[in-house]
Parts: C-alpha cells; sequence; structure tokens
C-alpha cells in the first residue's frame, strides 16, 4: 500500500511510518533485512532519515538492530508473546472498565468496528481492530495507563500480524468486539472488562497455545498459594475456588 508523502512532519517521520506500515501489514516480513540505501532510494531521501527512523522503530519493539547483520524485522516468538499479552490482560481490561465508568465517547470504536467489516484485505482489518482497542482504553482518564498501552501496540499488532496468518479467525474475533463494545455502550463496566480479557485471553489460547498453557498453570499456582487455608492437610480440599476457576479455564 502505498502511503502519500504529504503532509508528514518530517523525512525521519514519513519513512517511520512507511516502515511500521509495511511490517504491521505483512509486506515486509519477520526476519527481512531493512537496508538503508534501498530503503532511502525506495523513499527518495538520504540515508539519515531511514537510520534514524529504523533506530525508532528498534525502540518501539518492531526492528532489530544488529552491528553486523544491520537492521532486520522483528521475529516473533513464544517469549515475546507471553510477555506482550501478559501486559495486556493486566492493563486493557481496568482501562475499559474506566474508560465506561466515566461514560466516555466510544464513537470511535464504533467507527472501527465498521472499517474492519468492510476492509477488503487483511492489512485493512488489521489497522481497523488496532483503531478499534485503542478507541476503548484511550479514555480511560489515566493518560499514563493509556501511555504505557500505546507503547505495546505497535508490538501487539506484530504479534497478532503473524498469528493470524497462521490461525485466521477474523470472524470470531469480529463477534467478540461486538460483545465488547455492546457491553460498553450499555454502561457495563465490569462486564466489558470481562470479555474484553476473554477476548485477548481466548486469542492466546487459539495463536499460542504453549504460551497459554505455561500462563495458566503458573497462574493456578499462584492463586493456590495465596488462598492456602493454615492448617489444612495436604490434599484435603482440593484447590481453592479461585484455582480452580482458572483450572476450569484451561483448554
Amino acid at each position: 500500500m502505498d502511503i502519500a508523502p504529504s503532509p508528514i512532519p518530517s523525512r525521519t517521520q514519513y519513512v517511520l511510518e512507511a516502515v511500521k506500515h509495511g511490517i504491521l501489514t505483512g509486506r515486509l516480513r519477520p526476519g527481512q533485512p531493512l537496508v538503508e540505501a534501498e530503503l532511502a532510494a525506495q523513499f527518495g531521501v538520504s540515508k539519515t532519515p531511514v537510520r534514524e527512523a529504523l533506530k525508532t522503530l528498534a525502540g518501539r519493539g518492531l526492528v532489530v538492530m544488529s552491528e553486523y547483520k544491520g537492521a532486520t524485522v522483528r521475529t516473533v516468538d513464544t517469549a515475546m508473546a507471553h510477555a506482550v499479552y501478559d501486559v495486556r490482560l493486566l492493563l486493557e481490561p481496568e482501562a475499559l472498565r474506566r474508560t465506561v465508568t466515566t461514560r466516555a465517547d466510544l464513537a470511535g470504536a464504533s467507527a472501527a468496528l465498521e472499517r474492519s467489516a468492510a476492509a477488503a484485505d487483511p492489512a485493512g482489518r488489521s489497522l481497523a481492530n488496532r483503531d478499534f482497542h485503542r478507541a476503548l482504553y484511550l479514555p480511560c482518564g489515566n493518560p499514563l495507563l493509556a501511555g504505557i498501552l500505546d507503547e505495546l501496540r505497535d508490538q501487539a499488532a506484530l504479534v497478532s500480524a503473524i498469528a493470524w496468518q497462521a490461525v485466521p479467525s477474523w470472524e470470531r474475533e469480529a463477534d467478540e468486539h461486538r460483545e465488547i463494545l455492546a457491553r460498553a455502550l450499555d454502561g457495563d463496566a465490569d462486564g466489558a472488562a470481562a470479555a474484553l480479557y476473554d477476548h485477548i485471553a481466548s486469542f492466546v489460547r487459539r495463536a499460542f497455545p504453549e504460551v497459554a498453557e505455561v500462563a495458566e498453570i503458573a497462574e493456578v499456582a499462584e492463586v493456590a498459594e495465596v488462598t492456602e487455608v493454615p492448617g489444612r492437610p495436604e490434599g484435603a480440599g482440593g484447590l481453592a475456588p479461585g484455582a480452580a476457576r482458572a483450572a476450569e479455564a484451561a483448554p
């Protein structure tokens, strides 16, 4: 997809947005070299803005810089997926709960759902999906919380783009998005947050089952330890209620 060069704040910003768009829509594949001279020629700029753009993208977790290999598109592995989605599960549902509690405007989320449904290709759906999630957490009333999720946004999109190629699940996730938004528009803050948590967690289970299994085993162990009753004989009562719920959630 071509990106119009005007208006742009700077050559560096233009290159940054163009390369990021290529990565997040799958045009630039994981592990693909990003050669400064080639990108400079492609965008009609010198190597300097290309170099600065690649450094910024490396800071955002989309590009890997190596002294010997140069810059490459970041490869998604299970450790990265675990880290990214662990933070999303911790923060994003709470941000949405606060958004709903304050009766913030969710017109942006509704518009993103419409764009996703009308998208002609996976790239358009992916970009609309990013906008949907951001429209849910951005009005949460805590700029620091929204900023943390914004910092994670690109890496989450990279993980999703790679996972969707292996496990297409657009229709199911679109249904989940509609349920989340419906609960939010009804003013059900806790219900919307729970639906969003389930939406993110189910994606991890489908796309990265080994990550989900490790995370859920850890959750069961943690909850069981915290809720242990002093003096209870080993094996006397099974899992604590919280741990039992976590175990039931395992695929």
